[in-house]
């Protein structure tokens, strides 16, 4: 039985649209030259940070963090960066009596935002908050134990087979990939994915399907 769904943000809950158009205005780049830059060095299995080295090398991302921030140019999400099947499809996991969480790589800052939006969830957390990032395995240990259930009653839904459907069902979660944003559709039909993650969704609301089967 599933007790607990969880969450991944960047391309789960929320378009990445914004965060990479603002660094690339940040740094005085194209926003195309960013957004390509960042598909090519994910595709190559690197961090999409790398993307930013590769336009300033030897960037400090702390250091430009604290500095977009000072500038009043920091990160930002509302409303808008939402995906429309985000609210409703919470609101219904928490009327059939499942825990949500929301959990994913972002900042501490973002944690913030998140939680500011007021969403149906019952705990949202991030690895800047928890200290351990996605796919170390700390990352779900942290998560099933701040949830306050057991790894395999825990479905973690995610885009990134490498840093969410992959990594969850080594630590024993239940996982669903969601084909949306450009790894959810880069990789879903990938075999790996296919024999591991337990469901393959298009929407959030595909969820109740999957609570009431």
């Amino acid at each position: 039985m599933i007790r607990t769904i969880a969450f991944d943000v960047g391309e789960t809950l929320v378009r990445d649209d914004r965060y990479w158009a603002s660094w690339a205005d940040w740094l005085d780049a194209p926003r195309h030259t960013v957004s390509a830059l960042v598909g090519a060095v994910v595709a190559r299995g690197q961090d999409n940070a790398d993307a930013l080295r590769l336009i300033r090398p030897g960037i400090d991302l702390a250091e430009e963090y604290r500095a977009r921030e000072d500038a009043g140019r920091g990160e930002h999400l509302d409303e808008t960066d939402l995906y429309g099947d985000v609210r409703p499809a919470l609101g219904l996991l928490r009327e059939h009596g499942i825990r949500v969480v929301v959990a994913g790589n972002q900042t501490a800052r973002v944690g913030e935002l998140l939680r500011g939006l007021d969403l149906p969830a019952d705990l949202i957390a991030t690895s800047g908050e928890w200290g351990v990032a996605k796919p170390d395995s700390a990352f779900f240990a942290r998560l099933v134990a701040e949830a306050g259930g057991l790894a395999e009653e825990t479905l973690y839904v995610g885009d990134h087979p490498q840093n969410d459907t992959f990594p969850a069902a080594r630590a024993g979660l239940r996982t669903a990939h969601v084909r949306r944003g450009p790894w959810g559709h880069l990789w879903a039909d990938d075999p790996d994915l296919v024999v591991t993650a337990d469901y393959r969704i298009d929407s959030l609301l595909d969820l109740a399907a999957v609570i009431e089967g």
